[in-house]
This record gives structure tokens, sequence and C-alpha cells, in this order.
């Protein structure tokens, strides 16, 4: 990922916040033909370790080798800007369009899991991070123990190692003030939930 120095996010407690905040990441490998494969996944990301599970039926797993090379991309929110918004285009008309957004994208090696108490620990706490929240939340123990053993058998668990991280934010950093003001005035008065993803975002970046 091409990251300006502008635009890098290094604080490791950030980037996590950033990927927490998602839970979920596409997960891109490569076969062996050299075809690239991409699945959605939701994801935990603990120390060094990402975890998550996919269909047993997926053939990307089987077109996995030992400790193949991975990246997660985990996106944020994204929205277009328009240069109509830059107080430069009053002065001189020399704007053009861009887009601000937030991604993290991380690198490691990744193994295929299929033992039945790793599988079981791992939807456990996956379903424990999505329904933490609710007033009555779902577990995996509501389950009946026949229905569920059948269901274990029909994933595969994913562990990647990572050993990389890169996180960005790109938010109109390199624009002036009064720029900045005007589009956080510009994505305020549109309606697609990216474009408030974005402005937040900005907002947190101005106060920090």
């Amino acid at each position: 990922m091409y990251v300006p120095a502008s635009n890098r996010v290094e604080d490791d407690a950030e980037v996590r916040a950033m990927v927490e905040a998602v839970a979920t990441a596409h997960l891109v490998t490569v076969g062996p033909d050299g075809e690239p494969d991409s699945t959605l996944l939701p994801i935990l990301w603990e120390g060094d370790l990402v975890v998550g599970h996919m269909a047993r039926g997926n053939p990307q797993w089987e077109r996995l080798t030992p400790d193949s090379p991975a990246l997660l991309v985990i996106p944020g929110p994204d929205a277009y800007v328009s240069p109509s918004w830059y107080v430069e285009k009053e002065r001189h008309g020399r704007v053009v369009p861009t887009w601000n957004y937030t991604q993290v994208q991380l690198r490691g090696r990744v193994r295929v899991v299929r033992e039945r108490d790793w599988l079981l620990e791992a939807v456990t706490r996956l379903t424990e991070r999505h329904e933490g929240h609710r007033q009555l939340p779902w577990a995996v123990s509501d389950a009946p123990e026949r229905y569920l053993e059948g269901m274990l058998r029909g994933i595969v668990g994913i562990e990647i190692a990572v050993t990389e991280v890169h996180g960005k934010a790109k938010l109109s950093q390199n624009r002036l003030p009064e720029d900045r003001g005007r589009v956080l005035e510009g994505l305020g008065g549109e309606a697609d939930p990216g474009s408030a993803g974005v402005r937040e975002a900005m907002l947190r970046l101005a106060s920090s």
C-alpha cells in the first residue's frame, strides 16, 4: 500500500482500534497458478496473530501451501471530496477531485486449521465479539450440540502470523486549514455513511 508520510498511522493502539472498529478483512492470497483469491472474513487480531474462518467449500484455502504469504485489507470509511469545496477553486481553479479514506493492511503467513477444538474456540470468540453489545446476546452454546458439530465440520480455521502492519489515513492533511474546514462542511452535507465516517475521522484527527 502506498502511504505518504503525512498519511501514515504509526501508533499501534490507533491502528488496532481501526481494525477493531471494522472487525472484518479481505483475505488475499495467491494460488500455485499465480491467480489471486479473496474472501471477506470476520477476524480477531490479538498480539501478532489474526484469527478467522471460512467455509470448507471455499476453494481458496485448498490453494494455500504451508505458510503462504497473505494480505489482509481492512477498509475504513471512504468518501469523495469535491474540488468545488476548496478555496483554490475560487482563486485559480487548479484543483481536482480526490478520495479521502482510512485503511489498514496486514501482511503475514497463513495457516489452515482443521482441529475441532481450535475451531470451536475461534467461532466462540468471534461470536462474543459481535454479540457482546446486544441486550440478549446469542451464544454458540445456544445451538444444539449435534447441529453445532455439523456446522464446525463445514468450516476451516484461518490463522495469519502478522509480519507487517501498514495504517493509512488520507484525510486532507495536505490541504490548507481553510480547505479542511470546507471539506468538513461539504461532507456534512452528504447523505452517505462513508462521508459521515470520513468527517468523523477528520474531526478526531483535528482534535488529536
